[in-house]
């Protein structure tokens, strides 16, 4: 079976919560930042909430936000046996698509200056527009 993008639940609240400050942890150590469990469970309420799966196996989640300008990527994380795959590749064609489906112009995302999926946006058409002291704006324009 295919990769997929489901709706995601609440049900699915603490494995998000719960994969995202795995992956994020050592980034908020490095720029001493206070990670806060009811901010993520605050934002779960009001974000579109996705599930990546294949073959009934849920391999990570994504979480998006949009205005007038664009589709906000918010997060996205993988389980860590799914990384390196081609999955989150594969996750941002299927957002940029949505992109151009709603009929936005860009794809944005904020990520930390030091994490290395820098690397993975840049190949996928993200340019940098921005930076302060821990965070890169990205964005990609949709045709």
């Amino acid at each position: 079976m295919p990769l997929e993008l489901i709706p995601a639940t609440d049900e699915h609240l603490t494995f998000a919560r719960d994969l995202t400050r795995r992956a994020m942890l050592p980034y908020y150590r490095e720029f001493d930042l206070l990670w806060i469990e009811e901010a993520f469970d605050e934002a779960w309420g009001w974000r579109e909430q996705w599930l990546v799966v294949e073959d009934d196996r849920v391999l990570g989640f994504c979480s998006l936000s949009q205005d007038r300008q664009a589709l906000y990527i918010r997060e996205l994380h993988l389980l860590p046996e799914h990384r390196g795959r081609g999955v989150g590749g594969w996750v941002l064609e299927q957002l940029a698509g949505w992109t151009v489906q709603r009929r936005l112009p860009w794809l944005r995302l904020m990520v930390f200056s030091s994490n290395p999926a820098r690397r993975l946006y840049q190949r996928r058409g993200f340019v940098e527009v921005g930076m302060d002291e821990c965070f890169v704006r990205m964005q990609r324009p949709v045709p």
